[in-house]
């Protein structure tokens, strides 16, 4: 009989190593899921008023980087009656292993839900070895 857990609502936490920065704004650690397939990590990001044009995905010195930057053109004016979040940008990093394939990672963002792909290098995939 499998074990029934119940989820847990998480606060959101703001990025520890604060990098400077000149825009007056908090930069929070999105909630992440990973997932493990037999070629690839899938890594689920939720940036909240992220749009295509505010991601920037890069990988450097074996660090794969994740920055959603919120337009906050579109809060000015707005006085706030409730709020569940705070607005603000997002960071994100993660060291990569050799068995990832740096060279065809990819990205997708939908709803301000952020999709890689992280394919495992051949030598990483499982295989069978023929017994002779």
């Amino acid at each position: 009989m499998a074990n029934e857990t119940e989820l847990q609502v998480q606060q959101k936490r703001e990025v520890d190593k604060k990098p400077e920065s000149t825009t007056p704004a908090r930069r929070y650690l999105p909630v992440t899921d990973i997932f493990e397939t037999q070629d690839a990590l899938k890594v689920i990001l939720e940036m909240p008023g992220v749009e295509k044009g505010g991601v920037e995905v890069r990988v450097e010195n074996d660090v794969l980087t994740i920055d959603g930057q919120v337009d906050f053109s579109k809060y000015q004016g707005l006085t706030p009656v409730y709020t569940e979040y705070n607005v603000g940008n997002y960071a994100r990093s993660f060291q990569l292993s050799s068995k990832i394939d740096q060279e065809r990672i990819s990205a997708d963002i939908q709803d301000g839900v952020i999709t890689l792909l992280l394919p495992k290098a051949e030598k990483a995939k499982p295989r069978k070895i023929k017994v002779g």
